[in-house]
């Protein structure tokens, strides 16, 4: 009984921490790609909120599933 806690513990925790790390890296060349947009057209500035927010549904997406193993077991 008490490894199977350890594991889906461990399983929540990747759900969540894998989908940080995909989102932080895909944020980060969004990010550095929409600077240079912004630079020669400022007018592109909520086109580029967008684009920078998208990848924020991943990681709320792993807290879904994070919970469902954590509260949706036996």
């Amino acid at each position: 009984m008490g490894m199977e806690k350890v594991l889906i513990a461990l399983c929540a925790a990747l759900a969540i921490g894998l989908t940080a790390i995909a989102t932080a890296w895909a944020q980060s060349r969004i990010g550095a790609a929409g600077a240079g947009a912004l630079a020669e057209k400022p007018e592109l500035s909520g086109t580029i909120v967008i684009l920078v927010a998208i990848p924020e549904t991943m990681v709320i997406l792993g807290f879904v599933i994070a919970s469902m193993i954590l509260f949706g077991g036996k």
